[in-house]
């Protein structure tokens, strides 16, 4: 026995014995099987105990998910047996059961054995032949090893690449001992082989884990794990995917009987994507399969080419699923589709057919006139609308600016992209740019979310800026850089947006006048001015005025369920001859209010419902025939339409009958009818 008193000669058979022992161990390590790893330190443990006449030896692991502490994991007392069940509550009341070991395996070091846990923790070997020796801070370790009897012990940490996995103690509990350097220097070797021995049983053990959960998942994804050595030709695949070709488990399996079964018509393009693969890359096929029972099935391989390292062949490992269905769905989808896109060319087909003929019957729908003025402004409007150039509609409020710029649009190349109006009028000037140009969360107090502006929602197509005189300097600026690259930013964002937009614009005011008075800005005005088109108001064109009743008439048909047959001829007549403050909008107005009162076919129009006639003192019109019309109006109004004789209008006039006649005519005045 090395630590007794022995004779020099003694001694050293008792070393050389000692050293065998430590190499038949560490040769019963070598090849050791991985499940019999703690069965064989158990034996270990016992044999050096027994060999150098100790009492007790314990060894302690560091778990994965516990990396602060160890627990006891093998635990050898001469001559006592071994309990493998944690025994947390004996410990605990350090109660010990006469000679019996305790039941403490899985016991947590930390707990119990502080200062000696942190600095095994710390790779630190403890040699300790007398309690006393220990630390006042070690005052928990040195009452449990008192109570636990031990007298002197040796503790050294199992490291593996450095890190502290475990620890290997060996415990003397009659007597105190003194722990020569050669004998800490052979614990430790054995600490090492332990821990060699322990870090390929982990490294297995975490392998099976992971092929397992590995195959639990491609089992329930019903899918198949296979791996082909590059070299050789031979191909492992998992037990389901044998069982589903009908394989025994120790049948050969290859790439060329696999390759038999693949679909003839396949068979070179998987055999060609496999062999041109390079090391590193990936694999994607899908092909049909020849299944035992004849029928035939579709395929889905991934794989990846692993490089083979010093010398070993190259691994291509990859699963494959059955996609059988997803084909069929596909297949059904695709003609699906096909049905689909055919009925949609179809649909598309009828459409052109029906627009076509919608044109030609009414090729400018929602336009009514036919005075010279209109028809000069619908051939106007057909002009300009080909060619994609910026448009601004000028008119007073109501006379159909809207309409002339959808007429515009829907004879444009843009017809099938959208037409987005914008009122300049109807919005705050903080709000107007927002609306625009859209803006970014958080762009200002409010801004919750970003938001596209009309710009972006008009790309492609129109925008129709209603009442532009309105628009702020500011955005004045902004629009007409839109104008020049068609390019903008959002409000908060620096990132410019490209758009394809054309212009439409409409307003009631005098923009050259705005432009004087630095309301708006020239280069703008400028801009917009390429082509203009002026809408005559409604006082202007009474030869307008019965078409335009009956299109108002026909419209609140529908929507009052209504039906009118008759128009007194002394209502149009009123209402051509009305100096109409307003527009088209009060006479819709006018029409509105009598189909509401007409009780049969015929629609009654109560002429005191009409607006008040334009003041003469403040024209509507600028042109010189909207103010001949007025004058002549009020001078028949006052003779009470007599024309000839001493005080009629073509005395007080100082016109001829004969030419009073014609310029009434010409105006469109007409005598009402009583």
């Amino acid at each position: 026995m090395i630590l007794s008193d022995m004779s020099p000669h003694e001694d050293l058979e008792a070393r050389l014995r000692f050293e065998t022992l430590l190499a038949d161990i560490s040769a019963r390590f070598v090849h050791v099987a991985t499940d019999q790893v703690d069965a064989e330190i158990r034996l270990a443990q016992q044999r050096i105990v027994e060999a150098l006449d100790l009492d007790r030896s314990a060894l302690w692991q560091r778990p994965e998910r516990e990396p602060d502490t160890l627990r006891l994991t093998s635990l050898y007392e001469a001559g006592r047996p071994v309990v493998e069940r944690a025994n947390w509550e004996l410990l605990a009341s350090t109660q010990w059961l006469g000679d019996t070991v305790p039941a403490l395996l899985g016991m947590d070091a930390r707990a119990f054995f502080p200062w000696v846990c942190v600095r095994l923790l710390r790779g630190e070997r403890l040699v300790i032949s007398r309690l006393s020796d220990l630390p006042p801070e070690a005052a928990r370790d040195v009452q449990i090893f008192q109570k636990s009897g031990a007298k002197s012990t040796v503790l050294v940490p199992l490291l593996s690449g450095g890190t502290v996995i475990g620890a290997l103690s060996f415990v003397m509990v009659r007597e105190e001992r003194a722990w020569p350097d050669f004998l800490v220097e052979r614990f430790a070797l054995i600490a090492r082989v332990f821990a060699d021995a322990l870090t390929r049983s982990r490294a297995d053990q975490a392998l099976r884990v992971s092929e397992t959960r590995l195959n639990v998942a491609a089992t329930s994804a019903g899918a198949r794990l296979w791996e082909l050595d590059m070299r050789t030709g031979q191909l492992w695949i998992m037990q389901a995917a044998r069982a589903r070709y009908q394989l025994t488990p120790e049948e050969e399996w290859t790439f060329e009987r696999f390759l038999a079964l693949v679909h003839a018509e396949d068979r070179g393009r998987v055999r060609e994507s496999v062999d041109s693969l390079q090391p590193g890359q990936d694999l994607h096929l899908e092909y049909r399969v020849l299944r035992p029972d004849g029928g035939l099935e579709w395929e889905g391989t991934w794989g990846h080419l692993h490089p083979g390292i010093a010398g070993d062949s190259d691994r291509l490992l990859g699963a494959s699923i059955d996609i059988t269905e997803h084909k069929r769905k596909d297949e059904a989808l695709e003609a699906q589709l096909g049905e689909i896109k055919a009925l949609k060319q179809q649909l598309e087909r009828e459409n052109v057919s029906l627009r076509d003929e919608v044109r030609v019957l009414s090729p400018h729908v929602g336009l009514v006139g036919k005075s010279a003025a209109m028809r000069q402004v619908i051939a106007q409007a057909a002009q300009v609308a080909p060619t994609g150039s910026t448009v601004v509609i000028l008119g007073e409020t109501g006379t159909g600016k809207e309409l002339i710029a959808r007429a515009i649009h829907g004879q444009s190349r843009r017809k099938d992209r959208p037409l987005i109006t914008v009122n300049c009028a109807s919005l705050p000037p903080a709000l107007i740019e927002a609306e625009l140009f859209g803006r970014e969360k958080g762009a200002y107090t409010g801004a919750v979310s970003a938001m596209a502006g009309r710009f972006e929602l008009a790309d492609g197509g129109t925008l129709f800026l209603d009442e532009i005189g309105e628009l702020p300097l500011e955005v004045q600026a902004k629009l007409l850089r839109v104008l020049e690259d068609g390019h903008f930013e959002r409000l908060g964002s620096p990132r410019s947006i490209a758009v394809d937009v054309r212009i439409i614009a409409a307003t009631n005011r005098d923009l050259h006048r705005e432009v004087q008075a630095g309301r708006f800005r020239s280069d703008l005005y400028f801009r917009l001015n390429v082509f203009p088109i002026t809408i005559p108001p409604l006082r202007d064109r009474p030869e307008d005025i019965p078409d335009l009743v009956w299109t108002f008439v026909r419209h609140f048909e529908k929507q009052m369920g209504k039906s009118v047959k008759t128009i007194p001829k002394r209502s149009l007549q009123a209402l051509e001859n009305h100096l109409w403050p307003g527009n088209a909008r009060e006479l819709r107005n006018v029409i509105e209010h009598a189909m509401i009162i007409s009780a049969g076919s015929t629609l009654e129009i109560n002429t005191a419902y009409l607006p008040a006639s334009a003041d003469p003192k403040v024209p509507r019109g600028e042109n010189l025939g909207a103010l001949e019309r007025e004058h002549i109006l009020k001078v028949l109004e006052k003779t009470g339409w007599r024309i000839t004789g001493k005080g009629g209008a073509a005395e007080l006039l100082g016109l001829k009958r004969t030419t009073l006649h014609a310029r009434m005519k010409k105006l469109g005045i007409h005598r009402p009818t009583r």
